[in-house]
């Protein structure tokens, strides 16, 4: 599978596919399986394949608001962060607090 491996690069066009292949990532620890996908698609898309990608897990029937170890939605953890604002923006638009 293409995609949840790769870092992001500015330009590239993804599928549908590919976009929903980081539904079936597992964590490799303790990790909430929802937080660790909101995660890694956080980390490895643009914000517009994370504005695609948000619905896709939502409509899955997935947690937005999962907490990480230290008890933080990924929404809670990207707050402060400057660049993060377009993906909290999502977020925030598909029920995370």
């Amino acid at each position: 599978m293409s995609g949840p491996s790769q870092p992001k690069v500015e330009g590239e066009e993804w599928s549908d596919e590919r976009i929903k292949g980081f539904l079936g990532l597992q964590p490799r620890d303790d990790t909430h399986a929802d937080y660790h996908v909101l995660k890694e698609a956080y980390q490895y898309m643009t914000p517009e394949f994370f504005a695609r990608f948000v619905p896709f897990f939502v409509e899955a029937g997935r947690d937005i608001n999962a907490k990480n170890p230290q008890n933080e939605s990924l929404s809670e953890r990207i707050k402060g962060f400057g660049k993060a604002a377009p993906y909290l923006e999502v977020l925030l638009a598909h029920g995370a607090i």
